[in-house]
């Protein structure tokens, strides 16, 4: 057991907790190669296999799973070590982790720019990926919070609004519906409609919007991210609902032009989600508040 390294175990619950050694690779900023082989020499050290490739998949043997809940034990102490010793310190510097819904990559980078002017020693790691998998890290308690649009329910969480979020209907500039002054919810409805994925927030709303009036859209694309729907929008393929916060180069340009749809626009807001009873390190903490008071000058 003496040979066993803080860092193989840190690479081994990145692997074992994304089922692939490239995305543990990304996340932790290192090649592949470097990764395989230090897992190598866990196992070795081990003397048993942590992991089995069935076909493209790969899973965790049952020493593998003993090792993974060993290992995300250490990692997360590790990590609430790291706080505990700057916050004593009393300084807003170290380890920050955010991971954010894909609609959110639009405006978080400024702020977290913003932030870090101010704070020159924080060291962030953010996180920019589907709502699916913004849910996963938030019940694994992987990350300080997350930012979000819709709040899970399934979960016992602590939700901090800090900016809104307003969804409207866009369209091409030369599509026919840019000339009404006031368009039915029905026709629209009836458009070819790009949506994004289903399990998406900005979906759920808007199809939750429909249903309110006792109307179904059936999806004419399904697009997995909210560039992707622009570009569709842009390209003529369709109309759409998005948020105002990933279309203002767009808007501003021209080249896509918000509707005029009765009900509209969706009036939400963008919470930081984190589980209840969850203490938040002083760098976390000055990252929300920081949050908190930017979005309200938005």
């Amino acid at each position: 057991m003496h040979r066993w390294t803080l860092q193989q175990l840190r690479l081994f619950e990145a692997v074992a907790r994304h089922r692939s050694y490239t995305r543990a690779a990304e996340e932790l900023h290192l090649s592949q190669p470097a990764v395989s082989i230090q897992l190598k020499r866990l196992e070795g050290s081990i003397g048993l296999p942590l992991f089995e490739q069935v076909g493209k998949k790969l899973f965790l043997t049952r020493a593998g799973e003993e090792v993974y809940a060993a290992a995300s034990e250490v990692v997360a102490r590790l990590k609430y070590l790291a706080g505990a010793v700057t916050d004593m310190k009393g300084m807003v510097a170290g380890p920050l982790q955010i991971a954010v819904v894909t609609s959110a990559k639009f405006f978080m980078p400024h702020f977290l720019g913003r932030f870090l002017r101010e704070h020159p020693e924080v060291q962030p790691q953010l996180t920019v990926t589907n709502r699916a998998r913004v849910l996963e890290r938030l019940a694994a308690n992987q990350d300080d919070f997350v930012v979000m649009g819709q709040i899970p329910e399934h979960l016992v969480q602590n939700a901090q609004p800090f900016m809104e979020n307003r969804l409207v209907p866009i369209a091409h500039p030369d599509h026919p519906l840019v000339k009404e002054s006031t368009i039915p919810l029905q026709r629209f409805s009836s458009e070819r409609f790009l949506m994004r994925e289903a399990g998406s927030g900005t979906r759920a709303i808007t199809e939750r919007l429909f249903t309110e009036h006792g109307l179904l859209v059936k999806p004419y694309m399904e697009l997995g991210s909210s560039e992707a729907i622009k570009q569709g929008v842009m390209a003529g393929l369709g109309v759409s609902v998005l948020s105002t916060s990933s279309l203002a180069l767009e808007l501003e340009t021209g080249r896509i032009i918000v509707l005029p749809v009765q009900g509209f626009p969706i009036h939400c807001m963008w919470h930081a989600v984190h589980l209840e009873g969850k203490r938040l390190g002083l760098t976390a903490s000055a990252f929300l508040d920081f949050l908190v008071g930017e979005g309200r000058s938005q």
